[in-house]
This record gives C-alpha cells, sequence and structure tokens, in this order.
C-alpha cells in the first residue's frame, strides 16, 4: 500500500513508523490490518485482485520509449491475441500476437490455473497524448499515456537566458480602488509596472475557490476547490462598467456602501466576511442584470468558457449551492458528511433533482467563475504584451480542504482518515500538520489519473508557469492518522513516473514551465529526477548553506534549472528575518517543544546574519565597513540572488515594500492573523520608493530586461 517504514529527517536521524501509524495508515485506506491474520487476508486479497486483471488501469509511457509496451495478463496457454489502440484524435493502431511468444515478465496460480504476465509490444511507435488500449479475447481496456518526459521551458530560457520577477500574495496587493483586497485589475497594475522594469514573470499564490459561507477560512493553501478561482479576486467596478447595470452602480455608489468599502480599503487586514457581503450583493445584483439584458457577445463567451470547463466547473459548482442550501438550514452542516445521505453522492437522484430545482444559482456560481476567469485572462494577455517571457506563474496547493469540493466530488479518490503535513525539521520543530486529506495513490491509479489531469490543467489556465506546492509528494507524502500529532506520521509512496509523465504532457500542452517547491526533507535522488524532467527546483536564499558551517552557497553554485527566491510566504521576511522576528513570534505562541529552543534558534540566527554578510561582502554586492541596514541588506540579497546561475529570479513583493510580518506562521490557525496583513504601500506608490527602484534596477542591471518578440500568449 506503499507506507514506507523509514526516513531521514532533516539532521540525518533515521525515523520509522510505529507498528500502530502502520495500521492506521492502513485503515485510512480501506485495509483492515488489526492483526497479522487479517492483514495476510488483505494481502492476499489485493495479490488476487492484480492477477485477474488482464491489462493495469493506466499505463504511462514515455514517446522516448523504443519500443512501446505494456504488461498482459492471461490464462497460460492463450493462443493469439489482437489489440487495437484508439489514439486521442482520429488515428489507431492495431496488431495481433501469439500471447506464448511475447516476453514473460512472470506467473501466479490462481485458483489452481496458471496465469502468466508477458510483454505486450506497441508497434509503431504511438505520439504523446491520451489513448486506448483494447485487448482481445476478453476485450480488456486500458489508459495509455504517451508523455513526451520532460516540462516546457521557453525558447529563451532554453537558450540561457535569465530572467527576473516579482512574486505577490494577490490578495495582499493595495490600489486606489481596490474594496479592501487585491483583485485581477490590481494584477494588471502589477503587470504593467513590472514589465516596464523589464520583469519577466509574476509569481502568485493560489488562486483558488474559497468557502462564501465561511469567508475567514482565508487560507489559499486550504481551499474548497483548486479547480475554480477565488471570485473575491474579481474586480466589481470594472465589471459592473462592462454590464452597465444601474442597479450595481446605484446599490455600489451609496454613501453607507462606499464608507463600507473604505472602511475595508483602509484596514490594515482583509476583512474577508465584510469583504465577501460587498462583493457578493453587487454580482448578484449585476447578474441578475446580465441575466434580464444579455449582450449577445457576452453570451456567447459564457457559454463557451461553460462548455470548456465542462463537468469541472458544474460539478464544483452544485456543491458550493449545496453547501450554501444546507449551512443555511443548520450551520454544523458546512462538512458535506453531515448532509443527509442522499446529498453525499453527487450522481444521486436527489442531487440532480436540487440541481434542476436551484439552476438559477447554479447559472450564478458559474458566471462569477466566467467573470474570474476573464479577468485574470486580461491579465495573462498584458502580461504577454508587456513582453514578459513567462507571464503569470500560479501555485498549485498540495491538497483541498477535508469539507470541499474535491472530497465530495470524487470521495473514493481521497483519503478521509488522514491528513497531510511535515515531520520535524529544523524550522519546524514540532513538525506540521496542514489538515489537507490526500489523495489515495491506487484511487489515483484506478481512475486512470482523471482528478491529477484535471487539476494541473486547470491551474495551466492564463499561466506561463505553475509552482507544485510541496512537489515532494509527487514521489510520497507525509500523511498523519487523524487526531494525532505530526510526530506520529510516515511516508506514503506515489507513483512519480506516472505523475510526473503527466506533468510533462500537459506542460507541453499548455506551454506553461513548471517549477517544483522542494523545501523541508527531500528525498536522495528526488532533486535528479525532477531536474531529468525539466522541473525547475525552489531555491531559498536562507536555506542555501553549507549544513556543517552554514556558510552561504556563492551564487555560481545555484542550479541553472531553478528560481531562486529570498524567502516565501511561510517564512519571514528579509527584515523579519535579519531581526529575528519569526523566532521571538514562535515563541510568544509557543510553537517550540522545549523552552531551550528558542535560545537555539537565536544563537542559529546570529551565526547565519554573520555567515550572510560574509557571503555578500565576497560576491561583491555588499561593502566592507559596518554592520549593514535593512534597505542595504535587502539590495544587496537581490543582487546576490540576480547573479545567481538559476534561470529565474524573483523577489517578494513583501521585501519590495519592506514588511516587518511574515504572511503565515506555520502551524497556527486563530493564534495569529494569517494570511490577512495587507502590503504597507499601495501600488500606485510603489515606483516611487527607493526600495523597489533599487531592487528592480539590481535585477534588471545582473538579467537585463524581457523583449516583445519572445512574448508568449498563455490562454
Amino acid at each position: 500500500m506503499g507506507i514506507e517504514l523509514e526516513f531521514r529527517d532533516a539532521r540525518g536521524a533515521i525515523v520509522r513508523a510505529s507498528r500502530e501509524t502502520q495500521r492506521r495508515l492502513l485503515a485510512a485506506m480501506g485495509v483492515d490490518a488489526a492483526d497479522e491474520g487479517a492483514a495476510t487476508a488483505a494481502l492476499e486479497v489485493l495479490d488476487r485482485a492484480e492477477w485477474e486483471r488482464p491489462l493495469p488501469p493506466v499505463v504511462v509511457l514515455r514517446s522516448q520509449d523504443d519500443p512501446p509496451s505494456v504488461e498482459l495478463t492471461l490464462a497460460a496457454g492463450t493462443g493469439e491475441i489482437s489489440w487495437h489502440v484508439q489514439l486521442e484524435d482520429v488515428g489507431e493502431r492495431s496488431g495481433r500476437a501469439e500471447f506464448a511468444k511475447l516476453a514473460l515478465v512472470s506467473q501466479f496460480s490462481l485458483g489452481g490455473k496458471d496465469v502468466q504476465r508477458r510483454r505486450l509490444v506497441l508497434e509503431p511507435a504511438l505520439p504523446c497524448g491520451y489513448h486506448t488500449l483494447t485487448v482481445m479475447p476478453g476485450a480488456a481496456t486500458t489508459g495509455l499515456i504517451v508523455t513526451p518526459g520532460r516540462c516546457w521551458l521557453p525558447p529563451g530560457l532554453a537558450q540561457g537566458r535569465r530572467i527576473w520577477g516579482i512574486s505577490a500574495q494577490l490578495y495582499l496587493l493595495r490600489s486606489a480602488t481596490d474594496w479592501g483586497i487585491g483583485d485581477f485589475s490590481d494584477l494588471r497594475s502589477l503587470v504593467a509596472l513590472a514589465s516596464s522594469h523589464g520583469a519577466g514573470v509574476i509569481g502568485l499564490n493560489p488562486l483558488h475557490a474559497m468557502f462564501p459561507d465561511d469567508p475567514e477560512h482565508a487560507s489559499p493553501y486550504s481551499p474548497a476547490s483548486r479547480l475554480l478561482l477565488n471570485v473575491l479576486n474579481i474586480d466589481v467596478p470594472a465589471l459592473s462598467k462592462l454590464i452597465g447595470c444601474e442597479k450595481a452602480r446605484a446599490l455600489t455608489t451609496s454613501g453607507a456602501f462606499q464608507a463600507r468599502v473604505e472602511r475595508c480599503r483602509a484596514s490594515e487586514l482583509v476583512d474577508y466576511a465584510e469583504v465577501t457581503s460587498l462583493k457578493w450583493s453587487a454580482l448578484e445584483a449585476m447578474f441578475e442584470a446580465w441575466r434580464q439584458a444579455p449582450d449577445q457577445a457576452g453570451t456567447a463567451a459564457f457559454e463557451t468558457f461553460r462548455r470548456e470547463r465542462g463537468a469541472v466547473l458544474e460539478r464544483h459548482c452544485l456543491f458550493l449551492a449545496l453547501r450554501e442550501h444546507f449551512v443555511g438550514q443548520d450551520p454544523a452542516a458546512a462538512d458535506w458528511r453531515r448532509w443527509p445521505e442522499q446529498y453525499r453522492d453527487p450522481t444521486s437522484p436527489a442531487v440532480t433533482e436540487f440541481a434542476a430545482r436551484h439552476q438559477r444559482r447554479l447559472d450564478f456560481l458559474a458566471w462569477m467563475q466566467w467573470a474570474a476567469d476573464t479577468q485574470l485572462g486580461a491579465a495573462a494577455a498584458a502580461a504577454a504584451e508587456g513582453g514578459m517571457m513567462v507571464g503569470l506563474y500560479r501555485d498549485l496547493a498540495v491538497g483541498a480542504d477535508r469539507a470541499g469540493a474535491e472530497t465530495w466530488v470524487n470521495a473514493a479518490a481521497v483519503v478521509s482518515g488522514a491528513q497531510v503535513g511535515a515531520p520535524p525539521d529544523i524550522y519546524n520543530p514540532a513538525g506540521q500538520d496542514w489538515g489537507l486529506p490526500p489523495f489515495h495513490p491506487r484511487a489515483l491509479r484506478e481512475e486512470g489519473y482523471r482528478s491529477f489531469i484535471e487539476l494541473v490543467r486547470s491551474n495551466m489556465r492564463h499561466a506561463g508557469g505553475l509552482r507544485i506546492d510541496h512537489v515532494m509528494g509527487l514521489q510520497h507524502l507525509y500523511w498523519i492518522p487523524r487526531g494525532e500529532k505530526p510526530t506520529a506520521g510516515a511516508y506514503v509512496r506515489y507513483p512519480l513516473d506516472d505523475l510526473v509523465g503527466i506533468l510533462a504532457l500537459e506542460s507541453q500542452r499548455q506551454r506553461c514551465l513548471v517549477v517544483g517547491e522542494d523545501l523541508g526533507t527531500v528525498p536522495d535522488g528526488f532533486r535528479e529526477r525532477m531536474a531529468a524532467a525539466n522541473v525547475f527546483s525552489y531555491r531559498v536564499l536562507f536555506f542555501e548553506q553549507d549544513g556543517e558551517t552554514g556558510a552561504f552557497l556563492p551564487p555560481d553554485a545555484y542550479p541553472a534549472l531553478a528560481l531562486a527566491v529570498a524567502g516565501s510566504h511561510d517564512l519571514p521576511t528579509l527584515r523579519g528575518w535579519w531581526e529575528a522576528r519569526d523566532i521571538a513570534l514562535k515563541e510568544r505562541l509557543g510553537l517550540y517543544p522545549d523552552s531551550g529552543e528558542a535560545t537555539r534558534q537565536r544563537e542559529d540566527r546570529d551565526r547565519d546574519r554573520t555567515q550572510l554578510v560574509n557571503a555578500l561582502r565576497r560576491a561583491g554586492v555588499l561593502p566592507e565597513g559596518a554592520e549593514p541596514d535593512v534597505p542595504a541588506l535587502a539590495r544587496a540579497a537581490h543582487a546576490y540572488l540576480a547573479r545567481s546561475s538559476s534561470m529565474l529570479a524573483m523577489a517578494q513583493l513583501d521585501d519590495l515594500t519592506d514588511e516587518v510580518d511574515q504572511v503565515n506562521v506555520p502551524s497556527t490557525s486563530e493564534e495569529h492573523p494569517n494570511w490577512r496583513r495587507r502590503l504597507s504601500l499601495t501600488l500606485e506608490e510603489l515606483p516611487t520608493r527607493s526600495p523597489f527602484i533599487e531592487i528592480a534596477a539590481s535585477l534588471r542591471a545582473e538579467r537585463g530586461t524581457a523583449h516583445p518578440e519572445k512574448a508568449i500568449h498563455h490562454g
């Protein structure tokens, strides 16, 4: 079942999974292993099921495999077999073979009869894509996914260019026109500003759909659905001008409404409940006006969008409508497992009947998705027009909320009795529990990886780059049995080669590069495997040190196929790191396992500060002399990253606005206002401030300016 019995932790020690952890995780995957007898019986059932199946549920092949082949299991003595491949397009392949002449892989006695597994060669070579193989006798079928094996690179990067960009948490952006949260028009403004200074990429937080009935559930890394967009990012006034809704105009320009907007705009924290109330009331009014007097072009565009997104859009909108309905009756019904039983199955007659009765609400939810998608697409188009080589770089969270749409739509593919996290490491000594249910690796394979394909495809939309959060999850994830502490977890293995193959296929099709966030406990050989697939490594300045001395690695030690950054949303800002504010905050929140840990962390930070200054001076980006102030440190650190060998280097907008506090403190929820601290400068103020001007200039000096002729439109 893929449970790994041991792993090496961040300090190099071997950690073994306890017997109880093994039993709990097996139970979460539906396997009874309460004792040796039950475990043996369960194993026999699994073995038998594999041998009774002529073909695996899906086969992922590399286009370089010559010749392509699959394993075929039939009774010994089977004579001639025929096979037929229906290609994704209108083409096909077919052939015949003597079963006994195929290369033998293994054999098994099944109910007193011998069965053999042999290798069936499919010639000639197959094109990349999603195909279907059928074998006779028996009409067994399987999905064939043929992958190029390597992710896409923009031509400029493939030719050795290095570019730079800015990463931002979209919801934290401030402007003169926002409604208390960053929106897609603010993103367009940031794109215009960054591209005018020569940036080639804008990095974003996950843009996933959240819970409208629970707006304060704010983490973009714990969404309702990773397949839809967060409608709070819609620029409502821009949409209102497009539609020309008099009712919405009267509502949003009233004194009372504008006073609420001003309070949200002035707030240092995002007031998610108030922002949701403001935006939804306006959007509902606009939708009614649009529905009663739709323009022909807009209607056609909406219908095309709805057709393109298909069942993915409809199923997830249906979930949001059902949740809204049941929470309205009982707030405890936020988790779909507490709904009446007939509504827990998306295919039930009761759900079909609900959809028919609430079609207008479903239309509204789909319409908001179209509005969000249209505005995101406009920002992506602006990036292309501005000459950005990559443009928008989206972020895919490692999981979705347990009570969200993804678990309802496809409960069989998700494990509810465990949640994803991380074992203890240097920055988080108590470990982490992210509270996210993992994909069931065997169920994922059984469905032909449909859920994973939909996920990747949805998040590459309007993107020239995609960051895979905790990319080690392609190989294994740290599962924690529900109710246990992170120290009681174990790693569970995933079909790495298959998932990377699908990622490469979608990357090439969508012309979207892939960055893998590979921080934390990284398995041996994993980064090499990612590099072979053209998946960028994610290199954070704070972590690029010699393990024994603490010396920071020089810029030319960074790998070329990497994104170099100073920090991330889970780490302190440059100012916060330099002043050790993160250590003080974690100590105050009780996040250290013992009283001496904070002291050890401060001692390590003192050493690291000295080592960083030494590294910056050796690189010639910081002059000799007194200890630098924070602005000098920020300039030097970004010049250091700009000189790195990495193809991509990015500055966090939080460092360009000199923020003190980090966006998120891992392992906290209510204890700290995560995902809410807005930027201290507006987008209008940003280009006149020296940190932005100087850091952008140092990045441009080392890496140049994006060229319009190399721009690529991602839509």
